[in-house]
């Protein structure tokens, strides 16, 4: 019987152990920050709600100074204002139950290991759910000019001409470069390593080992062109089709088709959207509910079909013949302060617990299970300005 020691007394459980656990979930879980990192922070004291507010001064229209002063006389001011956007912050968190069977000496490897791994799991949840939130801007720029996503086909990557027309539509709108002083203004751009693959058969292409100047390296970076420097992220967003599956039995002008494959996770959410819609056969139609108990899709209009119909969903790249959509990769490009986050750092957002076997009580009643976990308290990703955060989407090479 394999099983995990977690023999722990109340000496043990210091606060210096625990700082040390928290410095372990937070390195850990730094490893995995990449779209988490370039956001203006922000922290969230306690008793202040559920809610972040971030702040951006409007910028004074340049209309307004264009009249010329006249001798003497003194022109009517402007007011200051600014631009509030509120994000909702959300819990994360996950633990392991571990027993009390090993010898009491493998007890601190098994809380470091613990911690390591909690740490870059939440570290992964973190990256999601910034990805997610910055991949759902509506500043959309698709390789070779595509308007749609599902219009996409293997050929449309990307390539130097698509990073140049994003920097243009940054610049155009007036967005602030990352200028810290350590090396020259400069975006971010953040892309799957299949992205760069793609950029590095490019001859324009420079990457870090071929800078000119010693300048401070982002971690992960891996080169810039045309005044943006490159993060590779292995979390970046990739748009995959959410539904693949086929009809079970042939149905006749019914709004309720029974599925003949399981759904998956993703399905499963796509579902549960209502007005989400699916292609059954040829025809789009309107998603009003699922049941699962029955595999069962509830659709707004009727549908016809025959047994062993394709069901597919249109929100990734271009269909092929069997209705399988080609996943779409998004790569970002940005500038300062184009989004927020609750700082991770910040009033112990990311905490290790531990739980000592014993400690639940009569729930335990032969001291035999303790937990390690670990939370996020409090986060949350939002974009502030959209102009300033552009979204390219693309395909890229297998």
């Amino acid at each position: 019987m394999s099983t995990i020691n977690t023999t722990l007394n109340t000496n043990a459980t210091t606060g210096t152990n625990k700082t040390y656990y928290d410095r372990q979930l937070l390195e850990s879980a730094k490893t995995r920050f990449v779209h988490a990192s370039f956001g203006q922070k922000r922290p969230i004291p306690r008793n202040s709600g559920k809610r972040v507010e971030f702040r951006r001064w409007n910028v004074f229209d340049a209309k307004d100074a264009l009249t010329a002063l006249e001798e003497g006389v003194t022109p009517s001011g402007q007011a200051l204002s600014q631009s509030i956007v509120e994000s909702k912050v959300n819990q994360y968190g996950a633990y392991v139950e571990v027993s009390d069977v090993l010898d009491m000496t493998a007890y601190d490897q098994v809380i470091n290991d613990s911690a390591e791994l909690l740490g870059e799991q939440l570290g992964t949840v973190v990256e999601w759910v910034t990805r997610d939130a910055l991949s759902s801007g509506n500043n959309v720029q698709r390789a070779n000019g595509k308007t749609e996503r599902t219009s996409l086909t293997a050929d449309d990557k990307l390539t130097v001409d698509e990073i140049r027309k994003a920097v243009r539509t940054l610049k155009r709108a007036k967005a602030r470069p990352f200028n810290d002083g350590s090396r020259k203004p400069h975006y971010i751009c953040i892309c799957s390593p299949e992205a760069t693959y793609d950029l590095q058969n490019d001859q324009l292409w420079q990457d870090v080992s071929k800078y000119s100047n010693a300048e401070q390296i982002y971690s992960g970076e891996i080169g810039r062109l045309f005044g943006v420097v490159f993060v590779e992220s292995t979390e970046s967003k990739v748009f995959k089709q959410s539904v693949h599956n086929l009809t079970l039995d042939p149905v006749t002008n019914s709004k309720s088709v029974k599925l003949m494959i399981a759904p998956t996770e993703e399905e499963l959410a796509y579902y549960s959207v209502p007005g989400n819609t699916v292609t059954i056969g040829e025809q789009e139609f309107t998603i009003s509910g699922y049941t699962k108990e029955v595999n069962t899709l509830h659709l707004t209009s009727g549908v016809t079909a025959i047994g062993g119909t394709i069901v597919y969903s249109t929100d990734a790249g271009a269909i092929d013949e069997n209705g399988k959509g080609m996943d779409v990769h998004s790569t970002l490009i940005f500038g300062k302060d184009a989004y927020g986050v609750v700082d991770i750092e910040g009033n112990g957002a990311l905490e290790i617990i531990i739980k000592p076997h014993g400690s639940s009580g009569t729930a335990d009643p032969l001291n035999q299970r303790g937990t390690v976990g670990a939370k996020v308290a409090a986060y949350a990703a939002t974009i502030l300005n959209d102009l300033w955060l552009l979204r390219i989407e693309h395909a890229v090479s297998n």
